[in-house]
């Protein structure tokens, strides 16, 4: 079986070629026509000679992602694209174009375990892990149809699709890693930022790594009550560990840390909670995105009123913390994270 090139460092690419006496210098020709011309086989790159185009054919090959389905919302700032790999696995990966420039979200495995009762990721559980190359492949691919359709690119990106990034750490961190390189992307870790659902060791790993990558952690709740009926993995990570272990990153890195908060009628938007959840985190270097539900089929949430939100929102800010409420992007479109694979699984 032929093995797939695609998502290999150029230090890794190095010591596949020189392994075959090829010359070292190839590898950056290699990396430059995969990552930056969006080559498919040995055969397009025109500055490898016919012999070498073979040599490396006969041992690797390049899996890039296919589009099974793309979905576009109708006010225009919003794409989904669902993606397949070569074993039939598929992921779902956004586009969100915003006044600043192009953002995506992008999933770290297909499928998630995390089991959070909001979700429609979790619905049919996690198949896989991505690998460094799959995710750096979402990325790609949406800045590929960004050149070519609209001569913009890539600017920022969000791990926060299907998937708990932690639970897949090694691939993650070598997927930031290598966007970050020239001979990918490019991107500054100060354009990234990865979620989770609150792994403690996961993120004081992440504090250690020195790279400068944002962290939102998604806590949807102001106690250990709530966040064990909405999210199972407090009941091994509670809420006190969680926040604490934001703290410390923040101290570390000296990284904002941002809390993300999903807004659920009836469950965690009282007063009472806002009140309690500005207690837990203040004093810490912080702040709170709170996220109005985008009702899934899957889920029987509602979404709370407008006034609700806005008074959660007030009570956060008279207690000196440092609140948004997310803007809305894709509502028409399944926006909410695992709907468009859920039903291509379900077909």
């Amino acid at each position: 079986m032929l093995e797939n090139i695609y998502g290999l460092t150029l230090a890794e690419i190095e010591q596949k070629i020189t392994a075959l006496k090829l010359q070292k210098f190839r590898a950056k020709q290699i990396a430059d026509w995969m990552y930056k011309k969006g080559a498919s086989s040995f055969a397009e790159m025109t500055n490898i000679g016919k012999a070498m185009q073979e040599t490396l054919s006969e041992h690797f090959v390049i899996q890039r992602p296919t589009l099974i389905e793309k979905w576009d919302s109708s006010d225009g700032e919003t794409t989904k694209f669902l993606l397949g790999f070569g074993d039939g696995v598929a992921v779902e990966s956004v586009l969100m174009r915003h006044n600043y420039g192009s953002s995506i979200c992008i999933s770290t495995q297909a499928g998630c375990a995390m089991g959070c009762a909001f979700c429609a990721s979790t619905v049919h559980g996690v198949e896989r892990n991505l690998t460094s190359g799959e995710m750096l492949a979402e990325v790609l691919f949406i800045d590929d149809y960004l050149r070519q359709n609209e001569d913009k690119k890539v600017d920022t990106m969000v791990l926060m699709g299907s998937g708990e990034p932690m639970m897949n750490y090694e691939n993650v961190v070598k997927f930031m890693r290598l966007v970050h390189e020239p001979y990918t992307l490019g991107i500054s870790y100060r354009s990234i930022t990865l979620s989770t659902a609150g792994i403690v060791e996961g993120i004081d790993r992440l504090a250690a790594e020195e790279i400068p990558v944002s962290l939102a952690i998604s806590l949807h709740a102001p106690n250990d009550d709530i966040r064990s009926e909405l999210m199972p993995i407090n009941k091994k990570y509670g809420i006190a560990a969680v926040v604490a272990a934001g703290k410390r990153y923040g101290d570390t890195t000296k990284r904002r840390v941002t809390y993300e908060y999903l807004l659920i009628a009836g469950v965690n938007d009282s007063d009472d909670n806002a009140k309690e959840l500005a207690r837990l985190i203040r004093g810490q270097l912080a702040s709170v995105n709170l996220i109005p539900l985008n009702p899934v089929t899957e889920r029987d949430f509602k979404r709370p009123s407008s006034a609700r939100i806005e008074k959660f929102l007030q009570i956060l800010t008279e207690r000196h913390i440092a609140a948004t409420v997310r803007r809305e992007m894709g509502t028409d479109i399944a926006a909410a994270c695992g709907q468009l694979r859920n039903q291509h699984i379900e077909k």
